[in-house]
């Protein structure tokens, strides 16, 4: 049964799974930096490396648990006490724990039982419960383990008081039925919370959050532009244009016109430009070209825009040089340069612009200047 969309939360994973990414090495100012910006847009948590992973990490996240901010601060870590105890040292407010369930993992990673797996794991959430710390538990490798251990597993650490327990799509295999089928039936299960965790590595990921929303999921990792191991996560981005387009109540907690600011600091960060298609930020996402469309978006831009792109603080564009132009986006831009043009000519325009387009690419200098030439032509100027 679908559930519909109320209370979601979002794992910002952009200091965590994203230094997974190629380009991804962030400094500590790098990091005080974005978490900054994730916190003014408003994420409800921020997910760090485990402070084990090397001198640097442990002084980033102790330094990120003491800045201001509104968000609760993770660090995802292995099945071990140690590393337990030295995230709780460094101040965070939650703790994520991770053991791979599958037979990949259990072979090829840690080399532990089922059994084994849960008396460890128990220990350790007992501690960290015992020192008021937020917890999770997470079973790497979900969709390729064996479902009935998987739940074995869940259960267990629902019992030992987890506050929610996450499904990771780590080599991205799912699809939106599967995944929604995996999250319902875990959400019959279990009764703390759940997280979802997809990779993108067949571009299914930000479909994947959206079905284990309605499953009855409560929080969703993210990154943002999505980078991360291989092919990265869900994107940041991607998932607040899908809930968007869903209701767009649902993101109304974020601050909207940041979105922008927050991916142009990670690219710059990592060394990429945001790609083309992007949800909401894409140099291309309200570009308009074709006559049919410019003519229905310039009478109302609903027609062809499910997203407002001022509520993001974004404008949409108009695009006139080229030779799929329409009359009716001629007659706008003609409007917008204050000239008055009858129908015949605008049309006259048009036909001139295309004209010329077919011959060489043009700017809109090009469109212009045909404009004024029409103007012209119309007084009985000679040019």
């Amino acid at each position: 049964m679908r559930h519909q969309i109320a209370q979601f939360n979002i794992i910002e994973s952009t200091l965590r799974e994203g230094e997974q990414f190629e380009g991804g090495h962030f400094s500590t100012a790098d990091k005080l930096e974005v978490a900054a910006a994730l916190d003014a847009f408003g994420v409800e948590y921020l997910e760090l490396t485990t402070p084990i992973a090397s001198p640097t990490s442990e002084i980033d996240l102790r330094a990120i648990a003491r800045m201001p901010r509104r968000f609760r601060l993770l660090t995802h870590i292995r099945a071990r006490m140690d590393e337990a105890k030295l995230a709780v040292d460094c101040g965070v407010d939650g703790v994520d724990i991770y053991v791979g369930t599958s037979a990949y993992m259990r072979q090829y990673s840690h080399g532990k039982s089922l059994q084994e797996i849960i008396e460890v794991s128990r220990e350790i959430v007992a501690w960290l419960k015992s020192q008021r710390i937020e917890t999770r538990f997470s079973t790497e490798d979900t969709f390729r383990s064996n479902l009935a251990d998987v739940f074995t597993v869940y259960r267990a650490m629902d019992l030992e008081g987890v506050n929610r327990v996450g499904v990771a799509d780590t080599v991205g295999i799912a699809d939106p039925m599967r995944t929604f089928n995996l999250i319902s039936s875990l959400r019959q299960a279990v009764d703390c919370d759940i997280e979802f965790h997809g990779h993108n590595d067949s571009g299914c990921a930000i479909a994947n959050a959206l079905c284990a929303l309605q499953a009855g999921a409560t929080h969703i990792d993210t990154t943002v532009l999505g980078i991360g191991e291989r092919n990265g996560i869900t994107s940041l981005g991607g998932l607040i244009a899908r809930l968007y387009t869903i209701d767009r109540e649902l993101v109304r907690k974020y601050d909207l016109p940041m979105l922008r600011e927050v991916e142009e600091l990670v690219a710059r960060k990592v060394g990429i430009e945001i790609p083309f298609n992007t949800p909401i930020t894409g140099r291309t996402a309200f570009h308009h070209k074709a006559g049919v469309h410019t003519n229905a978006v310039l009478q109302n831009p609903t027609s062809y825009e499910a997203i407002d792109p001022a509520e993001f603080g974004l404008r949409r564009s108009i695009d006139l040089a080229h030779r799929l132009v329409g009359w009716n986006a001629v007659r706008d831009r003609a409007a917008t340069l204050g000239l008055a043009l009858t129908e015949e000519a605008l049309r006259g325009a048009t036909q001139r612009i295309k004209v010329l387009a077919d011959e060489r690419r043009i700017t809109i200098e090009d469109v212009d200047a045909v404009l004024h030439s029409q103007v012209l032509t119309r007084a009985g100027i000679p040019q």
